[in-house]
């Protein structure tokens, strides 16, 4: 049974960390992010005089004469269309200026969290679900748009209206329009917050649930195969509808959450402005106040609740924002196991030379491999044998430093691996993979992978060494032809070629064969071993071997059982021993193999 949830850990609560992360992505345009502030701040002063332009309006129309209701309206009016169309106009040109910036940080992020996904080490990626993660990097990265965004341009300008507008009816009115209103904003800030805070675990269990349902179904469809072949098709549509149970009920507790915490909002607006607009009409009837007072107040209540309201959406969303983009930066916070040493060097391994000097190797506490010795010189081919779960593909692994050994150590050309760069390293070795995992591109594409940077004729070159030329002339678009999702429309011969032609082009001193022809026929399978030993002239070979018939040609031939070398030598000195290899050879022999 496949786990029921993907986060595993709790999401605390907001992680500042973020914010200072931001810091460097609104520095980068010095310029645009300070032409964008003085766009806000005029904006701003023009939404707040507006109301003074409509109070002058409302009591020239109220106090004028015959011949003056013609020319002071008509003025009045324009002066108001006017400041409301600049007020229009700054606020596109802020968000123009500003889209830049943003832009440039979701791209500066995403290519951040891409290249940390690359560097975390073999066991993270073991764990991982895809389905899940993708979802997670998504809104992440959604979730710092709309961050940087609205906290700089909506949350900052609706505190410099609060202040701006309580300033001016404390002048002009009096500490007790001041006093209800700024109470009224802080009434409704503090149930905002607390009642966002509350419904913040539905968005979570909602977000929990997302990549859940979408992990599920990613998992599904990348196995279409084994569905398949097992009819578990109800299955896994029992398996996803459980997923989407699990979305539903968050999704209802989120939405009737979302319900009380609006009507809570419209409550404290509701009271505020009846308040306001009593104590306005009382002092209008009493003569302390024109009709243009009552109107501008009423404006700037209006005016000041429409982006206060905003603002409890705003909060509501920069909260869900921080609960998305906390997996996104709990991931940036992941550190690889495996990292390049502080005086690391970039050495080019030209020469070939392996030797693995009293290797021990465990994974989570089980033992892998014991005090495992041995050298391979410049040129020569050894092979790896050995029964099933002895170590033979570890021994690989370790070689790339997907894992550190845990004693001894591996060195090429002299060097201990740890002490030259992980991209020194993985450059000096090819490899031809037992599984091989192509990408949803061309045939070419998929060859080029290994050296992007290779001719056409070198392409083919490749090509040709592997005996993929034929396959490719039957093909209706040849080179062009698309392997599908991880390579699904070839054949496992076909897909192992492409992977022989990719190693072949990448031009390596070291070559890795890991059970290399283990899908191809008797004949491919000669014919590939043909190529490969003059591909290998000139190189060091390291070849896991199942077949021993593959191997019988090598230099010398290591034998592992239970994570020792128990064995080595040449075919025939190992046949002479009459020890597990014979046993092996002669088991291999008799059923055909």
């Amino acid at each position: 049974m496949r786990p029921s949830l993907y986060f595993d850990e709790p999401i605390g609560n907001i992680n500042w960390h973020v914010l200072r992360m931001l810091w460097p992505y609104l520095i980068e345009f010095k310029q645009r992010v300070g032409l964008a502030l003085l766009c806000l701040v005029i904006a701003k002063v023009a939404s707040v005089g507006l109301p003074f332009v409509l109070k002058a309006l409302v009591d020239g129309l109220s106090g004028s004469s015959a011949e003056k209701l013609i020319a002071v309206p008509i003025s009045l009016v324009i002066a108001y269309g006017g400041i409301r169309l600049l007020n229009t106009i700054i606020s596109e040109v802020r968000d123009t200026l500003f889209g830049r910036v943003t832009e440039r940080a979701i791209r500066r992020l995403g290519m951040a969290v891409f290249e940390h996904l690359h560097r975390l080490d073999m066991a993270f990626h073991l764990e991982r679900r895809t389905g899940g993660l993708s979802r997670d990097i998504e809104r992440g990265t959604s979730g710092m748009s709309f961050l940087m965004r609205f906290m700089v341009f909506n949350i900052v300008p609706t505190i410099l209206e609060i202040v701006l507008v309580v300033g001016i009816l404390f002048y002009n009115y009096g500490y007790a329009f001041a006093g209800v209103t700024l109470l009224s904003v802080i009434v409704y800030g503090t149930y905002s917050i607390i009642a966002t805070e509350w419904r913040t675990g539905y968005v979570r269990d909602a977000a929990k649930a997302d990549s859940l349902s979408n992990t599920r179904a990613v998992d599904s469809l990348l196995n279409y195969e084994t569905v398949k072949y097992f009819n578990n098709e109800q299955y896994e549509a029992k398996q996803y509808d459980a997923a989407l149970a699990l979305w539903e009920q968050a999704k209802r507790k989120n939405r009737l959450s979302l319900f009380a915490l609006n009507a809570g909002q419209a409550c404290i607006i509701s009271v505020a402005m009846t308040l306001m607009l009593g104590m306005a009409a009382n002092d209008v009837v009493q003569g302390k106040m024109t009709i243009g007072d009552f109107v501008l107040i009423n404006a700037f209540m209006m005016q000041l609740f429409i982006p206060l309201n905003f603002l409890g959406f705003v909060y509501r969303e920069i909260r869900g924002a921080f609960a998305n983009i906390e997996r996104m930066f709990a991931l940036l916070d992941k550190v690889p196991m495996i990292n390049d040493s502080a005086n690391a060097k970039t050495q080019a391994l030209t020469q070939g030379r392996v030797s693995f000097e009293h290797v021990g190797f465990r994974y989570d506490s089980r033992a892998i491999l014991d005090d495992v010795s041995f050298t391979i010189e410049a040129g020569q081919k050894v092979a790896i044998v050995g029964d099933s779960g002895a170590g033979k593909s570890t021994l690989v692994k370790l070689l790339f430093r997907f894992y550190d050994v845990v004693d001894g150590r591996i060195c090429i050309d002299g060097h201990d691996i740890r002490t030259v760069t992980q991209d020194s390293l993985r450059q000096a070795i090819a490899i031809v993979p037992q599984d091989t995992v192509l990408f949803n591109d061309t045939l070419i594409e998929n060859i080029r992978y290994g050296r992007p940077t290779a001719s056409m004729e070198d392409v083919n070159s490749a090509i040709q060494m592997a005996h993929l030329s034929q396959f490719i002339e039957s093909l209706p678009d040849g080179g062009q032809t698309r392997v599908g999702e991880r390579g699904l429309k070839l054949s496992g011969g076909e897909k192992q070629r492409v992977a022989i032609a990719r190693a072949i082009l990448k031009k390596s001193p070291i070559l890795v064969f890991d059970e290399a022809t283990s899908s191809l026929d008797s004949h491919s399978e000669q014919a590939i071993l043909t190529a490969l030993k003059e591909v290998a002239k000139g190189h060091t070979s390291l070849v896991i071997a199942h077949r021993l018939s593959t191997v019988v040609d090598a230099d010398r031939i290591i034998v592992l059982s239970k994570g020792k070398v128990v064995e080595t030598g040449s075919h025939n000195d190992l046949l002479a021993a009459c020890g597990l290899y014979a046993n092996l050879w002669r088991v291999q022999q008799e059923s055909g193999r």
